[in-house]
């Protein structure tokens, strides 16, 4: 089950794929069922309610005609892991812990959804603002001190995410958050696909294109620390709850082609470690973050405003 935010004239409500094309909007089928999707998971049982209200509905309504949005709305909490890939880790040549993850948060207000812009900062604030192609775990059923056997049954699905990361704010201290947080820097969607639908998580590739260049391109099991020894270790400090989301991280860059002059041209990097294949995210880019068994996140980069003081 495919499972999506979306507005139209009549404000945000949620839907169900049906097809590529279509879907059928929830509140048509399920007048009851709450109108969040976090809402939902917090019920007993609240995405087989889903499921069961749209079995054998054909949708009629499509989704070009429609806005997706971030069907998480204001969750709880979206946590991030930091150097997760092995092959990021090479690229950067940082250390980092080999029995604990590194994480951080990310706000709401820094994702937007599938098909709407992401902000890319003004020159005068910062230039290195890199893609990160991730698989994002959305928690469906809340625990604490989960084991790492049963950490998978608290997954109420999976999603693609693309963690735009402003470089120069993440090393201003020791403390990188602002620069993973910086507003309508990330994006994830297009839907969530419940777990049942997706699978062992080991078992897919994660892709990100720049426009149409492949610059990532990674089997989830390159991962340092899987999707249930993140949930494991972070349930060891606090109770996890529905709608809670985990960006598990990034790959490395691939080497770029012979032809690849944007790739090649180092000079073009701003961030602290200049990598063959890298590019940075431009006002005018199409960014693409590609999962098999979900399907594709896509957005266009727009430039932010001027630095220049608002309310």
């Amino acid at each position: 089950m495919k499972i999506i935010a979306f507005a139209d004239g009549a404000g945000e409500a949620l839907g169900v794929m049906t097809g590529p094309e279509h879907f059928v909007a929830l509140a048509d089928v399920a007048p009851k069922l709450p109108t969040s999707l976090v809402a939902i998971l917090e019920m007993p049982d609240g995405l087989l309610h889903v499921a069961a209200a749209v079995e054998g509905q054909v949708g009629k309504r499509e989704l070009a005609s429609v806005t997706l949005k971030p069907f998480l709305g204001r969750a709880n909490a979206l946590w991030a892991l930091a150097l997760n890939f092995k092959t990021h880790i090479e690229e950067t040549g940082l250390t980092t812990s080999r029995e604990h993850p590194h994480l951080f948060l990310r706000t709401a207000a820094s994702y937007v959804g599938a098909g709407e812009p992401i902000l890319a900062p003004h020159d005068d604030v910062a230039r290195a603002f890199d893609y990160e192609g991730e698989l994002a775990v959305v928690i469906g059923k809340g625990g604490r001190h989960i084991p790492y056997d049963r950490a998978l049954e608290h997954v109420a699905g999976y999603s693609c995410l693309n963690e735009g990361s402003v470089r120069e704010y993440q090393h201003h201290n020791r403390q990188f958050g602002l620069g993973k947080n910086f507003e309508a820097s990330g994006s994830y969607g297009p839907w969530l696909v419940t777990a049942d639908e997706f699978g062992d998580p080991s078992t897919h590739r994660v892709k990100t294109r720049v426009n149409g260049v492949t610059r990532q391109d990674a089997p989830l099991d390159d991962m340092l620390f899987d999707v249930a020894a993140t949930i494991s270790y972070l349930s060891q400090a606090y109770t996890l709850r529905p709608g809670d989301m985990i960006a598990m991280g990034t790959p490395g860059a691939l080497p770029p082609a012979e032809d690849d002059v944007e790739g090649r041209d180092l000079s073009r990097q701003f961030g602290t470690f200049k990598t063959p294949g890298l590019v940075h995210m431009r006002p005018g880019d199409l960014v693409e973050v590609e999962i098999d068994g979900i399907g594709i996140l896509s957005n266009p980069v727009s430039g932010d405003e001027p630095a220049l003081y608002r309310r």
